[in-house]
């Protein structure tokens, strides 16, 4: 069987060039000027970049846009609220979040969008240093919300106004202007400031003042801070001080008791550095003084009520009249001289009645006295205190001399140490008696012209010493209490409270130790001064007048028994003198010789 070949004839406008897949094959122009077309029709599009879209379509949540990508994106509707006309074919600004979520699709947001692009503009608002305006939205801790090119920004409490700002509040919903003064890119955290635009107006003004500024110029101005020391007054654009002892003539001890904050007042200028700007203000120099018109009436030795404003350790000052003050001395207060501190008694703000002892209204200094309300003690002193009169008195101070006795209010005495006592030596008088204690005294002295009492206390009792005189006779034994032992001597206590002194050499016992504090021992008086009140005492003679008088007992009877000695060689020479040999008179020479010894250390 022979096959059969069929043949196919081609068709005569088939393209032969087009692969399996049905694309034909282009040259290289035609494939450049295809990829052109492409290209005008396709954008290149990265996320987290700002681009314009068209509208779409509109539905009821929300906007289809067609950025040029392989698919449209959609923004919800509700980022359309400031666009209340949007339609069809209108273009906006829209951010690229993602080119492809999870389903596919590309998500934009036209929020971010307008964020982007506001935080730009406040970057090259801040960049040229421009201002621009913004709404006061809220108050937030630290001062206020404040809405700058569609971005919320933080606006200082500080950076509110050139002064504190005690109200944040009434600047909510206020339009005002500021400048951007920080930036934080990582954060995009906006802080802007209006007290920069005030200080470049308050800069100008400045200059305008100092140039007119002059001593005694009186300004306008308002009271911006308050201190314990002083206010400050906002002058339009520079700050002077005004002290607190130049607000009011009288004395104050806050300025809140005369102004308050944000009060218009005028003021004087004192004073002006222009190097540091500083300027020194007053405001009770725009009146008169208070000593000017002070009343004619006030005279020395009138009484006077006015209210205490200070206390001193010197005395105290009373104001009369608002800048009309008069000081109370320490020494006028009271007529005791033992006033000390007038502090003790007397208040600030206490109402006080006094007498006007000297006014200078040159000098504007007036003194005022208290005492003088009363009548003086010593007055009729003579009368109440006679010499030799007895009397009770405090004890109010002491002296290494003696102590003062206040025997009434204003009227002292002074008892001498020596007159403390008859029978005790007394170094100082707190030995004797102690201060604030009560003490009998008789009157010493009177001298009314020098003010001065000399007292006594143990002229009180007759002088004891003209009886010791016969008790305590020189060559007197009695018995003794050591008291004290000193470095050299040493005080014993005698019979009547009488006091005795004594060398530590006299205090030595027969065994040669010496006698020591609150033993008890026999003494001899070997000194007695009536004058001084003064009586020496020995132990040590006690006992060594017992030796002398047996050494004196037994010489005496080795004299006697030498005599006895001679009376009888005498007798035995005579009856043997014919018989005596040179032996016998020999010793009869040494017998001699002891006897003359003997006499010559009898005469020793």
């Amino acid at each position: 069987m022979t096959e059969t070949t069929t043949t196919t004839q081609a068709t005569p406008d088939f393209d032969w060039s087009m692969d399996h897949a049905g694309f034909g094959n282009y040259n290289n122009s035609e494939r450049e000027r295809l990829e052109a077309l492409y290209e005008k029709t396709l954008n290149v599009i990265t996320e987290k970049q700002l681009i314009k879209g068209s509208v779409v379509s509109i539905t009821d949540k929300e906007v289809v846009l067609n950025i040029g990508f392989k698919s449209d994106g959609l923004i919800a509707l509700s980022e359309f609220r400031d666009l209340p006309g949007l339609k069809i074919g209108d273009e906006v600004e829209v951010f690229v979040e993602s080119t492809e979520d999870a389903t596919g699709q590309l998500l934009l947001s036209r929020k971010k969008a307008m964020n982007e692009r506001a935080w730009e503009n406040i970057v090259k608002v801040h960049e040229n240093d421009e201002i621009v305006e913004g709404l006061v939205k809220t108050r937030t801790k630290g001062g206020l919300v404040v809405e700058v090119l569609g971005l919320d920004a933080f606006l200082p409490g500080s950076q509110i106004d050139i002064k504190p700002i005690r109200d944040y509040d009434i600047y909510v919903n206020r339009t005002m202007q500021f400048k951007v003064v920080k930036l934080n890119h990582q954060f995009k955290n906006v802080v802007v400031s209006h007290k920069v635009l005030i200080e470049d107006d308050i800069e100008a003004q400045k200059s305008d003042i100092l140039k007119k500024l002059e001593k005694g110029q009186v300004l306008e101005g308002v009271v911006k801070n308050m201190t314990s020391f002083g206010v400050f007054i906002d002058l339009g654009g520079l700050d002077g001080l005004l002290h607190i002892t130049d607000i009011s003539w009288g004395r104050i001890n806050h300025p809140e008791e005369v102004l308050h904050l944000d009060q218009k007042i005028n003021v004087a200028v004192l004073d002006y550095d222009p190097e540091k700007n500083r300027i020194s203000l007053g405001l009770k120099q725009l009146t008169p003084h208070p000593w000017d018109n002070l009343a004619a009436n006030l005279e020395v030795g009138n009484k006077i009520k006015g209210k205490i404003v200070t206390v001193a350790d010197y005395g105290a000052f009373v104001e009369i009249a608002p800048g009309v003050e008069g000081l109370i001395h320490v020494s006028e207060l009271s007529w005791s001289s033992h006033l000390r501190n007038p502090q003790d008694f007397l208040k600030v703000g206490e109402e006080i009645e006094a007498v006007i002892l000297s006014i200078d209204k040159e000098e504007r200094k007036m003194s005022l006295g208290v005492k003088q309300l009363t009548s003086d003690p010593w007055g009729n002193i003579a009368d109440r205190y006679p010499v030799g009169s007895k009397h009770k008195g405090i004890v109010r101070n002491m002296t290494s001399y003696g102590l003062f006795v206040e025997l009434e209010p204003g009227v002292d005495g002074l008892l001498h140490v020596s007159d403390l006592s008859w029978t005790k030596k007394i170094k100082h008088p707190n030995e004797f008696v102690k201060k604030d204690q009560e003490l009998d005294v008789i009157v010493l002295e009177l001298d009314v012209e020098n003010r001065r009492l000399s007292l006594g206390h143990r002229q009180l009792e007759e002088n004891p010493w003209d009886t010791f005189e016969t008790v305590f006779p020189v060559g007197s034994e009695h018995e003794a209490t050591v008291l004290k032992i000193q470095d050299k001597a040493a005080t014993l206590a005698l019979q009547y409270g009488v006091e005795g002194y004594a060398n530590l050499k006299q205090l030595q016992k027969e065994d040669k130790s010496t006698a020591k504090e609150d033993e008890v021992i026999n003494v001899k008086v070997i000194e007695f001064n009536k004058e001084n009140k003064r009586i020496v005492v020995s132990h040590t003679a006690l006992w060594k007048e017992e030796e002398m008088k047996k050494a004196d007992e037994a010489e005496k009877k080795s004299v006697k028994d030498a005599e006895k000695t001679v009376k009888n060689v005498k007798k035995i020479n005579e009856k043997n003198s014919e018989r005596s040999t040179m032996a016998d008179l020999e010793g009869l020479s040494e017998l001699k010789a002891k006897m003359e010894a003997a006499k010559d250390d009898k005469a020793e």
